[in-house]
């Protein structure tokens, strides 16, 4: 037996809330007297035309239970089922049949109506149990349908995830990849922060990490293709400004507006291990991390202009960076710091420099963990990250190959 259905909020401001569809006078005077007789807190609201019953339900239709005749002036049958529907999604919908109209109730439940009842045989009891098991069964209803669509949710996000957080592509020992990722709040779905990293038969290391602005599944899209035409690019021999070149017609012919844009670091890690070539499209700096004499700097390369912003004029200039044996690259996005971290101030690179010298003393996987859990705990209070945060550590470590 099915538990007892709670009650719903109302409209009207009862428990149930009922609107009934029917052109005939009597019938409705008749269901008012029967919901008299039943254990139903309920108001009846009568509409003549379903018209006057969609211009009710349009501003809230949640918790309302509607009594639909098959046969009004303006809708007949299934036409009247669907238009209801259509109107009013959120409300559960008991369709009145004559007796010798089964056939009808069955194919409006069909349709999508939660049950049918007979004018001929309304009782104060039937009447209760037609109500209240068709709220109940339109709760079901809607919580099956999030459950499915968080289920679809799920699933995209695992695909997008693939598609902009791959596994690096790493041919020989020698290289270590520290990567992290983590959602925004509030985000059904992945932004469009991507990250990428692989190394060609020369032996040099290529890494990129990128973010397509705004959130939601069309920018995650954007930032698996660039993702995707950012390794075919490496793969094929185009490095530096040429490369980005190319990423930006990609970017131009595969969004879905002129305002989409993207920021994007790509870094080219030299074999013989002693520098590091960055290009830069307006994206956020870098931190260099020498965990043997605990320090962290923050380093701007000269760069460019984003992506997009104005397709074929910017120009983005490649510079060769010295680097240590100890020496690690830390690529972020720029979510790391504009989270807030108190009302109407945000953590700042300068804060960012300073959580992250407070763990500079830290291996790579330890030091990104803490720098990434530490600015997520002061946003926290202040509604959280307000946007998706990626970080790459990277560094050349062990023996260096003969």
């Amino acid at each position: 037996m099915l538990p007892e259905p709670t009650t719903v909020s109302s409209i009207w401001g009862h428990d149930v809330s009922i609107l009934l569809v029917e052109d005939d006078a009597g019938d409705a005077l008749l269901f008012e007297e029967v919901l008299a007789d039943s254990d139903l807190n309920a108001e009846l609201t009568w509409c003549k035309t379903l018209t006057e019953a969609e211009a009710l339900l349009r501003n809230r239709s949640q918790g309302v239970c509607v009594l639909l005749d098959l046969h009004l002036p303006d809708a007949q049958g299934l036409v009247a089922v669907r238009r209801a529907l259509t109107c009013a999604p959120d409300a559960a919908i008991v369709v009145l049949t004559g007796l010798a109209e089964s056939r009808s109730g069955l194919a409006a439940v069909a349709e999508g109506a939660q049950d049918y009842l007979s004018k001929g045989q309304l009782t104060a009891e039937g009447l209760s149990r037609a109500v209240r098991y068709a709220l109940q069964r339109k709760q079901v209803q809607q919580a099956n349908d999030a459950l499915k669509a968080s289920r679809l949710r799920a699933q995209e996000n695992a695909r997008l995830e693939r598609g902009l957080l791959p596994v690096p592509l790493l041919r020989r020992p020698g290289f270590s990849v520290v990567a992290r990722y983590e959602p925004g709040r509030a985000h059904g779905i992945l932004g469009g922060d991507f990250y990428d990293v692989v190394q060609t038969e020369d032996g040099a290391v290529h890494a990129v990490i990128g973010d397509v602005s705004g959130h939601g599944p069309a920018e995650a899209a954007l930032g698996v293709c660039l993702r995707v035409a950012w390794r075919a690019a490496v793969l094929s021999g185009r490095t530096g400004a040429d490369q980005l070149r190319l990423l930006e017609e990609i970017l131009v012919a595969e969004r879905g507006g002129d305002h989409l844009f993207a920021t994007l670091t790509s870094c080219v890690f030299a074999p013989d291990r002693s520098s590091v070539r960055v290009v830069r499209a307006g994206h956020p700096g870098l931190l260099l991390h020498s965990r043997d004499d605990g320090r962290v700097t923050w380093y701007d390369p000269p760069g460019g202009m984003a992506l997009g912003f104005l397709p074929g004029v910017a120009r983005w200039p490649e510079t060769e960076l010295p680097i240590m044996p100890d020496t690690s690259v830390v690529a972020f996005t720029d979510g790391l710091f504009e989270g807030r971290v108190g009302p109407g101030r945000r953590l700042g690179e300068e804060g960012l420099l300073e959580i992250a010298r407070n763990h500079a003393g830290l291996p790579g996987q330890e030091f990104v963990d803490r720098m990434v859990d530490e600015v997520a705990a002061g946003a926290a209070p202040f509604g959280g990250l307000s946007d998706d945060i990626a970080v790459i550590h990277l560094n050349w470590n062990g023996e260096q190959e003969s």
